[in-house]
Protein backbone atom coordinates (compact mmCIF):
# COMPACT_ATOMS: atom_id res chain seq x y z
CA UNK A 1 0.00 0.00 0.00
CA UNK A 2 0.97 3.60 -0.42
CA UNK A 3 0.61 6.59 1.91
CA UNK A 4 -2.68 7.93 0.44
CA UNK A 5 -4.25 4.48 0.74
CA UNK A 6 -3.02 4.15 4.34
CA UNK A 7 -4.52 7.54 5.20
CA UNK A 8 -7.85 6.58 3.65
CA UNK A 9 -7.96 3.31 5.58
CA UNK A 10 -7.02 5.07 8.84
CA UNK A 11 -9.70 7.69 8.22
CA UNK A 12 -12.32 4.99 7.72
CA UNK A 13 -11.36 3.24 10.95
CA UNK A 14 -10.47 6.08 13.35
CA UNK A 15 -12.70 9.04 12.47
CA UNK A 16 -16.14 7.49 12.85
CA UNK A 17 -17.04 9.77 15.76
CA UNK A 18 -15.80 12.96 14.08
CA UNK A 19 -13.24 13.44 16.88
CA UNK A 20 -10.01 13.65 14.93
CA UNK A 21 -8.36 16.68 13.37
CA UNK A 22 -5.26 14.94 12.01
CA UNK A 23 -4.16 11.39 11.25
CA UNK A 24 -0.59 10.17 11.11
CA UNK A 25 0.35 6.94 9.39
CA UNK A 26 3.83 5.45 9.50
CA UNK A 27 5.29 2.13 8.44
CA UNK A 28 5.14 -0.35 11.31
CA UNK A 29 8.88 -0.94 11.08
CA UNK A 30 9.40 2.74 11.97
CA UNK A 31 7.66 2.45 15.34
CA UNK A 32 9.73 2.05 18.50
CA UNK A 33 8.00 0.80 21.64
CA UNK A 34 8.97 0.18 25.23
CA UNK A 35 8.96 -3.38 26.51
CA UNK A 36 6.16 -4.39 28.92
CA UNK A 37 8.75 -6.05 31.19
CA UNK A 38 10.49 -2.71 31.77
CA UNK A 39 7.34 -0.74 32.58
CA UNK A 40 8.29 -0.18 36.23
CA UNK A 41 11.62 1.48 35.51
CA UNK A 42 10.23 3.26 32.47
CA UNK A 43 7.07 4.78 33.99
CA UNK A 44 7.72 4.97 37.75
CA UNK A 45 9.83 8.15 37.58
CA UNK A 46 6.77 10.02 36.30
CA UNK A 47 4.64 9.18 39.36
CA UNK A 48 6.15 11.96 41.49
CA UNK A 49 5.75 14.65 38.81
CA UNK A 50 2.14 15.68 39.34
CA UNK A 51 2.59 18.70 37.11
CA UNK A 52 2.64 16.26 34.20
CA UNK A 53 -0.73 14.78 35.08
CA UNK A 54 -3.66 16.12 33.05
CA UNK A 55 -5.57 16.86 36.28
CA UNK A 56 -2.94 19.45 37.25
CA UNK A 57 -4.14 21.84 34.55
CA UNK A 58 -7.48 23.54 34.15
CA UNK A 59 -8.90 23.31 30.64
CA UNK A 60 -10.38 26.59 29.38
CA UNK A 61 -14.13 26.51 28.68
CA UNK A 62 -13.55 27.39 25.02
CA UNK A 63 -11.72 24.07 24.50
CA UNK A 64 -15.00 22.20 24.86
CA UNK A 65 -15.25 18.45 25.34
CA UNK A 66 -11.89 16.80 25.71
Amino acid sequence: SDAPHALQMARDVYTRRQEGVSIWVVPSNSIAASEPDSKDSFFDPAADKVYRHPTFYEIPDKVGHM
